[in-house]
């Protein structure tokens, strides 16, 4: 195994994660981070029986993910829910890797517009009395929420992983290149826009998107 596959990145698989058993049977890594999306019928480890044994599976959740109760359950109820990288730090094969799940949505916060909320607590303490809402929605629970972002700033990384693309891609966001260079990482890899590209961006940060259904290794590199 070359040192730049053993960890792979895996795009958007909306349901076929054929192409991700296919790279980790042929190139055998330590490791593999799903950046979203999954449309799950079944727990996610179902998908994934054919390579359990074989690598380590982690995961960040994107705007599909919160669609249906189904779907979320799947997911963040799986016997892989403790491989949730959302707003932590992890390493993983000697590298820190940091997860951002979700969207950033126009009724939570929508950079560079300032946040419509302070956080979650703020939003649920501010519904009108009728409503007597307790919990977030699946929509509200896809938002990234300002002040969780603001917080995970502080932490340091080698490699970001988002569902949503920074700055780098036309339908991208500064704020999430502004996260990568806080953070200190030298890597960004997002999925959400299906399409395979990697640019450089302000503090020497290389960006890696990942297509739906694609894999890429450390390089940016797709791995057939």
């Amino acid at each position: 195994m070359s040192q730049h596959k053993r960890i792979l990145f895996a795009g958007d698989p909306h349901g076929n994660f054929k192409p991700l058993i296919s790279a980790v049977l042929n190139n055998k890594p330590e490791a593999v981070v799903l950046l979203g999306d999954y449309d799950l019928d079944e727990p996610l480890e179902n998908y994934l029986a054919e390579i359990a044994d074989l690598t380590q599976v982690w995961w960040i959740a994107g705007n599909h993910d919160f669609e249906t109760p189904s779907k979320y359950n799947n997911l963040f109820n799986s016997a892989l829910s403790h491989r949730n990288l959302h707003l932590k730090v992890t390493e993983i094969a000697g590298l820190r890797i940091a997860g951002l799940s979700g969207v950033f949505l126009g009724r939570v916060w929508y950079p560079p517009q300032e946040p419509k909320w302070l956080g979650k607590e703020h939003f649920l303490l501010n519904q009108p009395p009728h409503v007597q809402q307790t919990e977030l929605s699946l929509k509200y629970k896809s938002a990234i929420w300002h002040d969780e972002f603001e917080a995970f700033k502080s932490l340091k990384a080698d490699v970001l992983v988002t569902h949503e693309a920074p700055g780098s891609h036309r339908h991208g966001f500064r704020a999430i290149s502004d996260l990568g260079a806080a953070m200190g990482v030298k890597q960004i890899f997002h999925g959400h826009l299906h399409e395979n590209y990697a640019t450089i961006i302000k503090n020497k940060i290389k960006v890696c998107g990942v297509a739906n259904t694609a894999v890429s290794d450390l390089l940016g590199q797709r791995v057939i």
